[in-house]
């Protein structure tokens, strides 16, 4: 079970009332730590970082209005990317909630709000829908966020990107776009073959086996051996070229033939003797497991 499918589990389990259920952190270090985008909505912050079962130094918690990505290489999407890059972050979840207030609003409501703060027409953009992200249905928001930060070059191919959506009243979290399997169909579809010609060359690539590799069968002795053998002909033909020319050949010849013993006696001595063995490091102590998080549901006690 990977991080947010015990996450989900450990959610659900605690909204119907299991006292026992929580996640131990520690089983999924090498998944953490997370890095969430939600609304600005206030009534979030009774339930984050506690409704995933995670400690509050290992969830990166951003924030704005909507949960709205607008785009592949935006400031929002910018500010995931350093948070992977940066501080760490090896998974990513777009959660948004359930009675959004920016989802509830209208273009002509937005404008009349902005009147009451003195913000007249002719000082906001053209398209207010597109410039404020406005939105109809969360969990399509949710995902449409999901969709461009997954395609984002800014974000690495292996950081899984989730989409959740939060009951504001019950504080269950619903698992909109899992993650792992958006990896693993991208992954898919990188294998399927390429037409062309760059296709025929990478399907030419696949067949190729490393295990039909075949290397020469050379031991180490063998090596000494051609070694003495050339070195014994090169000394030959200094004893007889040193003979021709001047009348100390034999003293040159005995030289090298002393160097070639010395060369084979070495490579002997080396292959009989056995490798070093480091000393195995000693065992850390055991460190008991501390008690698992729990997933803290708040009810509200008044709706907004």
């Amino acid at each position: 079970m990977r991080l947010f499918e015990a996450i989900i589990d450990a959610n659900h389990r605690a909204v119907a009332g299991d006292t026992t259920a929580g996640l131990h952190p520690a089983d999924y270090a090498d998944e953490l730590p997370v890095i969430a985008l939600t609304c600005i909505d206030p009534r979030l912050n009774a339930f984050f970082p506690n409704a995933l079962a995670l400690p509050a130094d290992q969830f990166i918690w951003l924030r704005n209005a909507g949960n709205i990505i607008f785009d592949p290489m935006s400031s929002m999407t910018r500010t995931l990317a350093l948070a992977c890059a940066v501080k760490g972050g090896r998974e990513i979840a777009i959660i948004g909630h359930t009675d959004c207030l920016v989802c509830r609003t209208t273009a002509l409501q937005l404008l009349d709000k902005f009147k009451e703060l003195g913000v007249e027409r002719h000082s906001l953009p053209d398209n207010l829908n597109e410039f404020f992200g406005l939105f109809s249905s969360e969990r399509q928001n949710v995902i449409k966020a999901v969709d461009i930060v997954r395609h984002s070059p800014l974000i690495g191919p292996k950081i899984p990107v989730h989409g959740l959506l939060l009951d504001i009243e019950t504080g269950k979290l619903d698992w909109i776009v899992n993650g792992y399997q958006t990896l693993e169909t991208t992954g898919s579809q990188l294998r399927e073959p390429v037409a062309g010609p760059i296709g025929q060359g990478m399907q030419a690539l696949g067949n190729f086996n490393i295990g039909e590799m075949k290397f020469p069968e050379t031991k180490i002795g063998e090596y000494a051996t051609k070694a003495e053998d050339w070195l014994s002909k090169q000394a030959g033909k200094i004893e007889t070229g040193a003979a021709e020319t001047i009348g100390k050949a034999a003293p040159v010849a005995e030289s090298v033939q002393k160097i070639a013993g010395q060369v084979v006696e070495f490579a002997g001595k080396e292959r009989s003797r056995p490798p070093e063995m480091a000393e195995p490091p000693p065992m850390p102590p055991k460190i008991p497991m501390p008690p698992p998080i729990r997933p803290k549901i708040i009810q509200p006690r008044n709706k907004r």
